[in-house]
């Protein structure tokens, strides 16, 4: 099982987690919605959980529960900036298709 981010995504949740003052790190996962089936969440952790895997990078943790990894195996987290648009980009090899506004994907 393998996760990774660029420079620029570890450097940004490192300025979340900074700025709040608290937390483990940060937790991506999917919850069914959507016209495709399956969105991407992010959240801050305070606390793992039984079912939680750890990965460390560049000294920034990024928490996945056991039932989010299997569709997140391979992902890579970027963020980006376009113009005065900016957020976090989530390429997944497991993902097979996008619904038109790209708010969900389906495996």
């Amino acid at each position: 099982m393998a996760v990774s981010m660029t420079p620029a995504a570890t450097e940004r949740v490192r300025t979340f987690l900074t700025n709040r003052g608290k937390g483990i790190g940060l937790r991506l996962g999917v919850k069914t919605t959507g016209c495709s089936g399956l969105a991407y969440v992010l959240e801050f952790v305070d606390q793992l959980n039984d079912d939680d895997e750890l990965f460390t990078i560049d000294d920034v943790n990024i928490i996945i529960d056991g039932k989010s990894l299997v569709h997140l195996d391979g992902i890579e987290l970027d963020f980006i900036k376009e113009g005065l648009n900016e957020g976090f980009k989530f390429t997944n090899p497991n993902a097979k298709g996008e619904c038109g506004c790209g708010e969900s994907f389906n495996v």
